[in-house]
């Protein structure tokens, strides 16, 4: 018993072939095939299948009451179909083929995408570099100029420190030699004074016969 299902909605990038797929290996229906196809632009799948009756009608049985969780089944399609279908072992390996295909041609676009996000990385990390080396660049010739601006302000301290420290000496070394100006004419003046009254004593002596 040969019959041709068509099931639409939405039908396609669902797993909804391999789905049908694992049931008739279930049933031991030797023959199937299924693609998808767009009729009047929507989406549809088309299930051929030959083998016993019973088998038969146990998988129409079971389109009708299941499907693929993300698949959205409009409408379902049971006819008789004279033509022959492929044997089951022969759709399983050009399914195969095909899925393996779908998957290479997936990962050749992940890898085009990694090639492409690698080369933004570097990018990126070379504008983060230059970036980061022009901050540091800034930072250094600032701590340059501030370094040499404090050394320049403690230098005029210093100095100014020095001239001020200078400017005292002077006045204390003036002040000193004028305090010593003063009592060494002190005592100049002093000395001069003891002389003048030995001298009125030696004389006062002599007149009164008092050899000294």
């Amino acid at each position: 018993m040969a019959v041709k299902i068509t099931i639409l909605g939405k039908v396609h990038d669902v797993g909804y072939r391999l789905f049908l797929l694992e049931e008739a290996d279930r049933l031991f229906i030797p023959c199937f095939d299924a693609r998808n196809v767009k009729i009047n632009g929507k989406e549809a799948l088309i299930v051929l299948v030959d083998g016993e009756k019973e088998k038969i009608e146990e998988f129409i049985e079971f389109i009708k009451s299941e499907k693929p969780e993300k698949a959205v089944v409009e409408e379902i399609k049971v006819e008789e179909y004279v033509g022959s279908v492929r044997e089951i072992d022969r759709f399983r390996n050009s399914f195969n083929t095909a899925q393996l295909s779908k998957i290479v041609q997936v990962g050749l676009k992940m890898l085009e995408k990694q090639d492409e996000t690698i080369k933004v990385i570097k990018e990126e990390s070379e504008k983060t570099r230059l970036t980061v080396r022009e901050e540091s660049e800034k930072t250094r010739q600032t701590v340059r100029e501030e370094s040499e601006k404090t050394r320049g302000e403690i230098g005029a301290k210093i100095d100014s420190a020095k001239e001020e420290i200078g400017g005292k000496l002077d006045l204390l070394r003036s002040d000193l030699r004028e305090y010593m100006e003063l009592n060494f004419k002190r005592i100049s003046d002093e000395m001069n004074e003891i002389k003048k009254e030995f001298e009125r004593l030696k004389e006062a002596l002599r007149r009164a016969g008092i050899s000294v």
